[in-house]
């Protein structure tokens, strides 16, 4: 157990925009369509959300993808439009940390916490989670942007993954948890606009609050 210090502020293990990046792994057709831990559409939903809120912060991203071409096909269209420009690392390896242009883009990023997601969990996900673990990297898991082949091949896989020190998070946490502070105007409308199309009935309440109060309602809360 750490230390009770009663100075206060930030504990150093949140994720903030300046200290993560994102790692998004095999979000692709052939990949999806044996997934079965979670529905297809909020998969897509979830990775979807999790994207825009790394543009949003503007958080470092490495998109890479296994055998686009040849049988897996291209990243989701949700996601590549979110990164409009930007080609995905395609590899042949299913750990995408036994690539070393996927190692090196991630080392360029300068970041220690990397937020991960991928298809899927028990084998892409799982396999670069405790890889860049023992290369001394934070791992954070995000498994409602994950899925498995079946919901036991995903939670045994996230159980091997945090037995190994990594942690678990969801994407609408790591959105929040990256804006922290409803004061920091200069993101709170493209959150509060993301919040509104991928978190469901949080987004609904969003609508129905400013419906209700006034398009302003809830600005500048803590």
């Amino acid at each position: 157990m750490a230390a009770f210090t009663g100075k206060g502020g930030p504990s150093p293990r949140l994720l903030t925009p300046k200290n993560s990046m994102l790692l998004l792994i095999d979000h692709q057709p052939q990949m999806a369509f044996a997934s079965h831990s979670i529905d297809v559409q909020l998969l897509i939903n979830n990775v979807t959300g999790l994207a825009k809120a790394a543009k949003i912060f503007n958080v470092p991203v490495v998109l890479t993808t296994v055998a686009a071409k040849s049988f897996s096909g291209p990243i989701f269209t949700s996601v590549q439009e979110v990164f409009s420009g930007r080609a995905p690392i395609d590899r042949t390896t299913m750990n995408s940390w036994e690539d070393p242009k996927v190692v090196d883009a991630v080392k360029q990023t300068d970041r220690r916490k990397i937020v991960m997601a991928a298809l899927w969990t028990e084998v892409c996900l799982a396999t670069a989670a405790l890889s860049a673990l023992d290369d001394g990297y934070e791992v954070y898991i995000v498994t409602d942007a994950s899925a498995g082949v079946t919901l036991e091949a995903h939670e045994m896989a996230i159980q091997r993954m945090i037995q190994a020190g990594a942690i678990p998070t969801t994407w609408l946490q790591v959105l929040l948890e990256w804006q922290r502070d409803w004061a920091r105007q200069e993101t709170y409308l493209a959150v509060m606009d993301v919040a509104k199309a991928h978190a469901g009935g949080y987004g609904l309440g969003i609508d129905y609050a400013k419906a209700m109060l006034g398009e302003h309602a809830g600005e500048g809360q803590k």
